[in-house]
């Protein structure tokens, strides 16, 4: 596996996720649909086209979920036990059909669990940029990690 386990990760550690994805409209509609989300906005290409937009927006959750995606690869594959929550998420920018979507991750905290010596919790910040480098997602994610099984 190539995540981290806790001990690999060190407060201010940054993490460069490559390849971006490229957002299609087949990934926002079938993203909406499946979450029964029936918004106009991510459906609806004359609606969206009459908005300030002018055009149908991604589904912010499809946003934050490729965000996140793009990270698990070097920080959590295989060494995660799952995410305790998200906190401060913010999209300060729309994402549109045909855009990619980059990611970064800063590890913000670190601590060992109170109750349970064979894991910690880690504290992730995802920024996630399009391909002209706009903040289009920001998270910070709490993780509870696997210790490494030689420690």
């Amino acid at each position: 596996m190539t995540g981290k386990y806790f001990e690999e990760l060190d407060v201010g550690m940054e993490f460069s996720h490559l390849p971006g994805r490229t957002v299609t409209e087949t990934d926002n509609l079938l993203f909406s649909t499946l979450t029964m989300n029936p918004q106009p906005l991510h459906v609806d290409a004359e609606f969206a086209a009459a908005t300030e937009h002018g055009q149908i927006l991604v589904n912010s959750i499809f946003t934050l979920g490729v965000v996140i995606g793009l990270s698990v690869g070097d920080t959590t594959l295989g060494t995660t036990l799952g995410n305790l929550g998200f906190e401060k998420t913010s999209f300060p920018n729309p994402v549109f059909l045909g855009d990619t979507i980059y990611s970064k991750t800063v590890v913000i905290d670190k601590r060992e669990s109170r109750t349970k010596p064979d894991r910690g919790i880690v504290t992730f910040e995802h920024r996630g940029t399009n391909q002209r480098g706009e903040l289009v997602c920001s998270c910070t994610r709490g993780a509870m990690m696997m210790r490494s099984p030689s420690s």
